[in-house]
């Protein structure tokens, strides 16, 4: 688009004086641009009067008629009570709050055009605070359906519909070359699908914009989704511009460990580590994501891919999400390479003062081989004196920003290689879309001897049958989670807290030790706890999701979430996999609360028929959307003008092609095509 009017601010229009420009800054709207792409949310039909006789409850309608009666009922609020004629039938207009003047404009005999949605009171249609206008002369009609846009407090409707009208008329004058030409198929162009968006004529089919399939919607979603994967290979085109340290040895050390193992790797661990190696064997640096379900052996392999590096003499940061996990991976690392000679460092937040001072210095001097901690890490002060790969476990916690700024760490202008770890896996949808700049490694298998997880639902009704099934399981030996979604009790959320559940628990098995764990520990007692659970000297753990991730129990067998219904699916399948992770037969038993809403029995009704991730999390992407799946601050979904997953899912393939054809072929129009959509936004590519 022209940047010389398109980027004019939004102070150029009528209207528009510093109050309301402030408005409209905190809305992210500074430029006709910016105006022309805040679209509507819905329309109201303004083009056609309805008669009263055809009134149905809920639909948008004009109505025209005669006032025939108009008064003051008073009461404990006095209410503005006016009754209306066409011919057809007679309808009430409701006015609780209203100013005198209003009580005598509405005089009987006047004729008044009114505008609302009806509702059906004892079979007659009521309008409540509709909008009119008084007066012989007959109110003419819209042209076009009337918009609603998102607004703020203190931004009307008739504010914003007057400057898109203005921006329309900018637009008109001004209309976008059309960078596209030959490569999408027949539709509207660029400013004509605009304007339709703004502006649709009588008689269009409302409902298909609403759902995002009109070819409006089609035309511009295909052209944002091309810019955003073109955004997406310009970034990776940037990165393997620069250098990285290079894997060169021979892999002893990975060797050692593997020989360490009381059991094999399997032929998905071993493939992914090849992956992996011939990455890390590269100048350029390596950019992976590697997806695994829950207890299929990302660890070990990342292990396996630190091993490597520092073998050929460089360091390798292990970032975790939450200090629980970070100090699993320490010891699970520690195991591996300390016999090795090789130190390992766990570094988080609670390490202070001078013993912070060493450690830091430690990692500087390059006395650390690998160092393992939380979002300290990122912290400005923590320097490695030769970082060679970044390990990122559960990356969907964390920003962009986060995961990018440990490669920035690195010195003499080498970048660290970069792998990033998931056990929620991540749709292909999603994956083109987010991860479209990263090689994706996929381990599909999990170790032998696994016997899947019996997962059954029950109504919290039939608690104390779950609380004695789970004491009979742990007289056998066996240890349980039992999951709340609260700390403390909350009569509003009706959901049992985990220190109540705690209570509860012990004093109903009193033959039974009941563990306690939460965010409100410390992390030694955290620590502590844990490791009790995992030495059995604990029967019952007892915690709110702070357990979610990485925590590896294997003689633990059973799973008791309450309130499931409050949590996502992808959060049930995380807590779910915190059992099975032996030869045990393991059960989850997920308590529910009635009555239970269409989505949250869709969502039990899934982790009751599947334990493959990959169909949950696309189960999880139709019920929820992406934003909600990935975490939109670091999938750049929350930046889409236009573009709605999964309802555009059909158009990525093309996007994809057509973005990498431009970029081989066309640079200067693919870097014309990312500006018209970043311009105005964070792009996820630059962050």
């Amino acid at each position: 688009m022209p940047t010389d009017i398109l980027q004019l601010p939004l102070q150029q229009f009528k209207g528009v004086g510093p109050k309301v420009f402030e408005k409209l800054n905190a809305m992210g709207l500074r430029t006709i641009e910016d105006m022309l792409f805040h679209f509507p949310l819905r329309y109201q039909d303004k083009t056609r009067l309805t008669a009263i006789g055809e009134l149905r409850e809920g639909m948008d309608a004009v109505v025209r008629g005669t006032i025939r009666a108009s008064g003051i009922a008073r009461g404990r609020r006095p209410t503005l009570i006016v009754k209306v004629d066409d011919g057809t039938g007679l309808i009430t207009l409701r006015f609780f709050h209203f100013r005198r003047a209003q009580a005598l404009q509405l005089k009987v005999g006047e004729i008044i055009t009114l505008f609302g949605q009806p509702r059906l009171v004892g079979g007659q249609p009521e309008f409540a605070h509709p909008e009119y206008q008084v007066g012989e002369r007959e109110t003419q009609l819209e042209e076009a359906l009337t918009p609603v846009y998102p607004t703020t407090e203190g931004m009307g409707q008739s504010t914003l519909r007057n400057l898109a009208r203005q921006a329309l008329t900018y637009l008109a004058k001004n209309p976008p070359d059309d960078l596209l030409e030959g490569r999408l198929k027949e539709g509207p162009s660029m400013a004509d699908a605009i304007a339709l968006l703004h502006q649709p004529p009588a008689g269009v089919n409302t409902q298909s914009i609403l759902e995002g399939r009109h070819p409006a919607q089609l035309r511009l979603a295909s052209e944002e989704l091309i810019a955003h994967q073109i955004s997406m290979l310009s970034r990776r085109a940037r990165t393997l511009q620069l250098q990285s340290a290079r894997a060169v040895a021979a892999g002893k050390i990975a060797k050692a460990i593997i020989e360490t193992l009381p059991f094999s790797l399997t032929s998905a661990q071993k493939r992914v580590c090849s992956e992996i190696v011939e990455d890390l064997k590269k100048s350029t640096p390596m950019l992976r994501l590697l997806q695994g379900d829950v207890g299929s052996g990302k660890t070990l392999v990342a292990a396996v891919s630190a091993a490597h590096m520092v073998e050929a003499g460089h360091q390798v940061a292990l970032m975790a999400p939450t200090e629980l996990l970070s100090e699993q991976h320490f010891r699970g690392f520690n195991q591996w390479f300390e016999p090795l000679g090789i130190k390992v460092l766990w570094l988080t937040g609670q390490i202070k003062g001078k013993a912070r001072r060493e450690a830091l210095a430690a990692v500087e001097e390059g006395k650390i081989d690998i160092v393992v901690g939380t979002h300290a890490l990122f912290q400005e002060h923590v320097s490695f004196d030769s970082l060679g790969l970044v390990l990122v476990d559960e990356q969907h916690r964390f920003g962009v920003n986060q995961r990018l700024s440990l490669t920035r760490r690195g010195k003499d202008d080498i970048t660290p290689h970069q792998l990033t770890m998931t056990a929620t896996p991540i749709p292909r949808t999603l994956s083109m879309v987010a991860y479209a700049d990263l090689d994706c490694s996929v381990i599909d298998e999990l170790p032998p001897g696994r016997k899947p997880i019996t997962t059954v639902l029950i109504d919290t009704a039939r608690r104390q049958q779950v609380i004695d099934r789970v004491g009979a399981a742990c007289r056998e030996g066996r240890q349980a989670y039992w999951v709340c979604a609260l700390i403390e009790e909350s009569d509003a959320l009706q959901a049992n807290a985990a220190e109540i559940a705690a209570a509860q628990l012990s004093e109903t098995l009193t033959d039974l030790k009941v563990g306690l764990l939460h965010g409100r520990l410390s992390a030694d007692e955290k620590a502590e706890m844990m490791a009790a659970f995992a030495a059995n000297r604990i029967d019952i753990l007892v915690a709110t999701t702070v357990i979610e991730v990485g925590v590896d129990v294997p003689n633990a067998s059973m799973m008791i979430i309450e309130n499931a219904e409050r949590f996502g699916l992808a959060q049930l399948h995380q807590l779910r996999g915190r059992v099975g992770r032996g030869a045990i037969e393991s059960h989850c038993l997920l308590m529910y609360q009635s009555p239970l809403s269409q989505t949250a029995r869709q969502r039990l009704v899934v982790m009751r028929e599947s334990q493959d991730g990959f169909v949950i999390a696309e189960k999880d992407l139709s019920i929820r959307g992406p934003g909600e799946v990935l975490g939109t601050r670091q999938t750049g979904l929350s930046s889409f003008r236009v573009a709605r997953l999964p309802e555009h899912e059909a158009l990525l393939e093309s996007a994809q092609t057509v973005a990498e054809e431009l970029v081989r072929d066309d640079p200067k129009r693919a870097e014309q095509i990312e500006s018209r959509w970043t311009r105005a936004r964070e792009a996820f590519a630059h962050v």
